[in-house]
């Protein structure tokens, strides 16, 4: 399965995905990873000698032209499944249209509970006594799709968002590992 993977931040999703997958004994080969600025997710394709590309939205006029660029940038790769692992921008509808039902992303919850961009703080300050990670399929409404996979992490009377988050990244990379290589076999 021909994979392109779209980072905004450190990678640490796409250091596993290439650790367990690229190369490995799941049919998964990352054929490029993409970003939205620079980032040190760039950098660790770059040393796995991984192409990579770069599509700044202040490189556009719009967001509506940002998206046709970074639209453009992953089909000339030719990939099978599209990959947000950490990706921290919202895509259009036609973006999604492009690539239908192949475009998965990670989040910090159980969804459909506390979506959205401050998902682990909301959990905390709802109370709730377990939460966890999830792969879903990108649609044009914000962390609705389909859910592919889901991991739960119990929530500590002493976690604090940091100390949670940690704990739900960890289970959310090995997460996103499996459900990978389950949609390539």
């Amino acid at each position: 399965m021909r994979i392109v993977v779209l980072v905004s931040g450190s990678g640490t999703n796409l250091q596993a995905v290439i650790d367990d997958l690229h190369h490995g004994d799941a049919p998964v080969e990352i054929v490029a990873v993409g970003a939205d600025r620079p980032c040190t997710g760039l950098e660790r394709a770059e040393a796995a000698g991984i192409t990579t590309f770069l599509v700044r939205p202040a490189d556009h006029p719009d967001r509506a032209q940002w998206n046709r660029a970074l639209e453009r940038a992953v089909a000339s790769h030719h990939p099978e499944r599209v990959v947000f692992a950490g990706f921290m921008r919202i895509v259009d509808a036609e973006f999604v249209a492009a690539f239908p039902g192949l475009v998965v992303n990670t989040h910090p919850s159980l969804l459909p509970s506390f979506p959205g961009a401050h998902a682990v703080r909301d959990a905390l300050a709802y109370g709730v006594k377990l939460t966890g990670a999830t792969v879903h399929e990108v649609v044009a409404d914000v962390d609705a799709g389909p859910i592919l996979a889901q991991v739960a992490v119990a929530v500590e009377d002493q976690d604090t968002e940091d100390t949670l988050h940690e704990r739900i990244k960890t289970a959310e990379r090995q997460l996103l590992v499996d459900c990978l290589a389950d949609l390539a076999r």
